[in-house]
């Protein structure tokens, strides 16, 4: 092996392990790394369930087609782009509503939602957001592009606005920044760094307005970025369908 790539794995070896680059900055490389591989395969005309095998292409010099969409060496045969997504949606929301599972994230719990509650999503973003059945529903979507802390990070904002005693407000609100605001934690949210400072400041002395402004920003990138791909999707369009089957009227 060539001398100067050994150099190049050595160096990002000892990024790794000396932790040169924040956790919050991996996880988004990581994202945006998939989300390039999957268009490039679209862009290529090739679906994501027909992928060639690596004894298929010819040389060992190129780059599999079919290497873990993760790994930077390029080394492995991973089946993480063997999925379709509508499969993997189809999963996710077929285990939220149809299975008693344990989720320590879980902020809420909702009931099935009914048809009108459904079509009315479709309204606005507000009508989404204002249903516990919505919410839930969206937030499983978030979770198929892994952006599903925005969701924790807005109900986490919800319930601790309504906090009223002081030793209360200063021990949540230390828990909100270290599980969404640090630039270590695998569930940090993207803020601007005008947010960031007006934050640092008011941890200084916590009130129940602390996160008001980061929340706000969250929001509305929800309601600009993921609920139009929401409507569109297959997790939305399946549970229209599921419901209006179930509905008296049909």
């Amino acid at each position: 092996m060539p001398t100067d790539v050994i150099k190049g794995k050595n160096y990002l070896l000892s990024l790794g392990i000396h932790g040169e680059t924040p956790m919050g900055s991996k996880r988004m490389e990581m994202r945006k790394r998939q989300m390039s591989g999957q268009q490039e395969l679209v862009a290529g005309g090739t679906t994501v369930g027909t992928v060639p095998t690596q004894h298929e292409q010819p040389g060992q010099g190129n780059r599999p087609s079919n290497a873990c969409c993760f790994c930077w060496c390029c080394c492995c045969s991973c089946s993480c782009l063997t999925v379709r997504n509508e499969d993997r949606e189809e999963r996710i929301l077929t285990t939220s509503y149809n299975e008693k599972t344990e989720d320590p994230d879980d902020c809420e719990d909702s009931p099935k939602p009914t048809m009108d509650e459904v079509c009315s999503w479709g309204q606005s973003f507000d009508k989404l957001m204002h249903c516990p059945a919505g919410r839930r529903a969206f937030r499983q979507f978030l979770r198929t592009e892994f952006s599903e802390e925005n969701m924790l990070f807005w109900l986490a904002c919800e319930e601790f606005c309504k906090e009223t005693n002081k030793s209360v407000i200063e021990e949540k609100a230390r828990i909100i920044y270290e599980d969404y605001i640090s630039i270590l934690s695998p569930k940090e949210v993207s803020l601007d760094s005008r947010v960031r400072e007006v934050i640092n400041k008011n941890m200084l002395e916590p009130t129940s307005h602390t996160f008001d402004d980061a929340q706000l920003q969250i929001y509305t990138l929800m309601q600009r970025d993921s609920y139009p791909r929401f409507m569109n999707s297959y997790v939305y369009k399946n549970l229209l369908k599921s419901v209006s089957e179930q509905s008296p009227e049909s």
